[in-house]
């Protein structure tokens, strides 16, 4: 089979295509063709050795967390689902970006009826975290919440979220994406210099939760708007987390299949939007990232084995 494969740190140009077994499922696994495989920027940091202490790579490294297919064989002991099947779901193995993977059967669910490839197949990394980020703040009827990056992966499906538990859900994104923002009940706001001002503008008084999906100052941001350490929750800032005492939730905070089966649940009934950007082509890698790192993506991209 295809798989992607790096064998250095690097910039996108380590990135390659190869010829690799193809794996067998083990007890507990079944072995899914996949139909799509989003892409994440925690995958940039990796390949590139930015993330080594926390996530080391051991060479030669697959990437890829998220996944949808067609189950195509079953191990021993496996309950619930058979060749044929349609799931979507995860990998810890760093492996969804190939034509075929092993997951252990406990990490995948059913695909529910009318729910795209692409969506299914981009659903686990940036809606799990999502879904812990509006945890850690706990939003309710009466907060104002800010999310900055709220245009992207992540950040479009925490203002659903967030909104659906009933608070007023301040959106940071660029002026092109305001028009999307709005029409999902969120008050657009644009980022960068006197983004204060305008959010303070915007909610006509005090910010009650802040959701960072961004960095780069926005745990600062937050504290400067008056909002309290734990209610604030990063998942790019760690170091400022840690210095006022900010919450860093994220997809390990909710990395299982039930948080899943409720995000595609939600989706699949149209009571959640999963932007999708664009869809590569499995030996299209290196331009689907090169999009990707150019950070103005709204949505998701997805590779298509």
């Amino acid at each position: 089979m295809r798989a992607v494969r790096f064998h250095e740190y690097g910039g996108i140009d380590v990135l390659r295509v190869e010829e690799v077994e193809l794996p067998a499922p083990s007890p507990g696994q079944v072995l899914v063709e996949v139909r799509a495989a989003g892409i994440q920027p925690g995958e940039v940091m990796i390949r590139e050795g930015a993330r080594h202490g926390r996530w080391p790579a051991a060479f030669p490294s697959g990437q890829g967390s998220d996944l949808a297919g067609v189950v195509a064989g079953v191990g021993a002991q496996v309950r619930g689902f058979a060749v044929g099947d349609e799931v979507l779901g995860f990998t810890h193995g760093r492996a969804s970006h190939a034509e075929f993977v092993v997951v252990d059967d406990v990490n995948v669910v059913s695909r529910p009826q009318g729910l795209s490839w692409d969506v299914a197949g981009s659903l686990y990394v940036a809606g799990t975290t999502a879904y812990a980020c509006v945890f850690a703040v706990d939003p309710g009827p009466a907060d104002t919440v800010v999310v900055s990056g709220a245009a992207g992966g992540v950040g479009s499906l925490a203002v659903q979220l967030a909104r659906h538990r009933g608070a007023t859900v301040i959106g940071l994104a660029s002026e092109r994406n305001h028009a999307w923002l709005k029409d999902r009940g969120v008050v657009p706001v644009t980022y960068g210099e006197g983004v204060a001002e305008r959010i303070r503008e915007a909610c006509g008084g005090d910010v009650d939760a802040f959701i960072d999906t961004f960095g780069d100052g926005y745990v600062e941001l937050a504290v400067e708007l008056g909002v309290r350490p734990e209610r604030i929750n990063t998942i790019r800032d760690w170091q400022a987390a840690a210095r006022i005492g900010a919450r860093t939730y994220g997809e390990e905070s909710a990395a299982c299949a039930v948080v899943v089966g409720e995000l595609a649940r939600l989706a699949a009934r149209g009571e959640l939007e999963v932007p999708i950007a664009r869809g590569y082509p499995l030996e299209e890698v290196r331009d689907a990232f090169r999009e990707l790192e150019q950070g103005h993506t709204h949505g998701k991209i997805v590779l298509r084995p």
